[in-house]
């Protein structure tokens, strides 16, 4: 997925991290060729080998990577998931940066998986939202992917999403979905937190309704009363042990905003293996 992957952006990750210089690998002579290895110490989903490249490829044309897995692939704990070979400074200097954004992409992925496999065969599909690390929206969004689960909106350009504080300015649910219309020819969505807001909501005529904070029971009613007229998204409250409850009532989707914010981080290791002066 290189195409997801710009030189500026990795620039700016460099840039953060080197400043004018690494001035502890400087102490490495220039001409020091190494080996390399990055092993996983916790059982992982592999993603973000494009970014991880590119790293190494920005600092330098000569290094080599050989990955041992798959974008996507599950991998035990304490197992090698590539080698590298190359200038010792350029390995060392890229070291943080190339395992952070690693790091970040698999435990993104590792989390949607999970999520994924919570929901298997109840036709439910598992949304992100926009809750993203600053900077790392598209590749948290195809990190998310990576692991099996579905993106909502990229931002706030590409999908009308009509919440509570935008139905009070606008007046009502109807002249905020007209308004909506009006305006944008995007998909158009519109949150409820109440039976009665859906029934409101169904008359506006959206192009999916989601259902804020909706007890299971209510998700059920939901169903039953859209009866299929209209997508239905749950969201609010819901985690890895209440998910398939509600992919069960018959919704359509389920939004998590912890697929993105509440990530820990893979824990990589990268360790020098041979040096060759």
């Amino acid at each position: 997925m290189t195409d997801r992957v710009t030189s500026a952006e990795i620039k700016s990750f460099i840039e953060e991290d080197i400043g004018p210089g690494d001035i502890t690998a400087a102490i490495i002579p220039k001409t020091l060729t190494a080996e390399a290895e990055v092993v996983t110490r916790e059982a992982m989903v592999l993603c973000g080998r494009a970014w991880f490249d590119a790293v190494f490829s920005y600092l330098s044309a000569d290094i080599s990577i050989n990955w041992l897995a798959a974008e996507g692939e599950a991998i035990d704990q304490d197992t090698p998931i590539c080698r590298l070979n190359g200038s010792a400074r350029s390995l060392l200097t890229g070291e943080r940066t190339a395992l952070n954004l690693l790091q970040t992409l698999s435990a993104t992925a590792t989390f949607a998986r999970r999520y994924a496999d919570a929901v298997a065969g109840t036709g439910c599909k598992i949304l992100d939202t926009r809750k993203t690390i600053p900077g790392l929206r598209k590749a948290q969004k195809y990190a998310v992917a990576c692991g099996g689960c579905h993106n909502h909106r990229m931002g706030l350009y590409d999908g009308v999403l009509i919440k509570e504080n935008h139905i009070i300015a606008a007046g009502s649910i109807a002249k905020a979905v007209e308004a909506a219309r009006a305006h944008a020819s995007v998909p158009v969505e519109v949150e409820v937190e109440s039976l009665q807001e859906l029934t409101e909501a169904l008359a506006a005529g959206p192009d999916r309704i989601m259902l804020d904070n909706f007890t299971l029971e209510d998700m059920r009613a939901a169903v039953k009363q859209t009866a299929g007229a209209v997508e239905l998204e749950a969201s609010g409250n819901i985690d890895l042990d209440n998910c398939r409850s509600v992919a069960e009532t018959g919704v359509d989707y389920i939004s998590i905003g912890a697929l993105t914010k509440n990530i820990k981080a893979i824990d990589l290791s990268m360790r020098i293996k041979l040096t060759v002066p």
